[in-house]
């Protein structure tokens, strides 16, 4: 089979990034990546058309938070159509990701790319963030560009275990966004994310879950 010619710039993207990923990884992604850009035609899945375009904003913009990712367990809030869920999972083949979405069709496009690309651990709900009762905590819940901060953060925290991480994946600071929270939630921290190729800020806001007390310990 013939090298793909988006490989070169993907490889070029990780080693900025400062990442490694494990043998396989990279053709995996440009097979996404092309299973995206096929299905797109027919169900709108990104704004996003052209391929090259692709690798940055979506490829390793997913990549550029996989040192943040906390445990073996995430969960993908408004996933998309894989979006970081995907890239993370194949980036690091131990995670069990959840790619929760109440959009039908873009579930049944990530579920079609976990059979093509033998993703044994990815997870699949087809519900909103509000209703979402899993009946388990993740280590970590990420949100990328999913909603304002007011309503993801506490939802999020709900599903994380207590000390894992609660990650938002924004664009420009989003300053008013944060001042809508409830003035507990304020406190997080703030990373600004360069990504190859992807012109314009990224940031990455970040919250610890709790850590649940001695006393709820003793009466659980």
């Amino acid at each position: 089979m013939a090298r793909d010619p988006l490989l070169p710039a993907l490889h070029t993207g990780v080693e900025r990034l400062g990442l490694t990923l494990p043998e396989g990884a990279a053709e995996a992604l440009i097979t996404y990546l092309r299973l995206l850009e096929r299905w797109n035609r027919a169900y709108n899945l990104s704004a996003i058309r052209d391929p090259g375009e692709m690798l940055h904003r979506h490829l390793l913009d997913s990549l550029s938070i996989l040192p943040y990712v906390e445990g073996d367990s995430l969960l993908d809030v408004g996933s998309g159509a894989g979006l970081p869920g995907i890239p993370l999972a194949l980036a690091r083949p131990g995670l069990t990701v959840t790619l929760l979405d109440s959009n039908g069709k873009k579930q049944r496009f990530t579920r079609q790319v976990a059979l093509e690309l033998g993703l044994h651990r990815l997870r699949f709900a087809q519900e909103r963030l509000a209703h979402y009762r899993p009946g388990q905590s993740f280590d970590t819940v990420v949100s990328r560009a999913f909603a304002a901060l007011a309503g993801y953060v506490p939802e999020a925290l709900r599903l994380c275990r207590p000390g894992g991480r609660v990650l938002a994946m924004k664009g420009r600071l989003p300053e008013e966004e944060l001042a809508a929270l409830p003035r507990s939630l304020r406190g997080c921290t703030l990373t600004a994310l360069d990504v190859p190729g992807v012109a314009g800020q990224r940031h990455l806001l970040t919250w610890t879950a709790p850590a649940v007390s001695a006393t709820e310990e003793a009466n659980p």
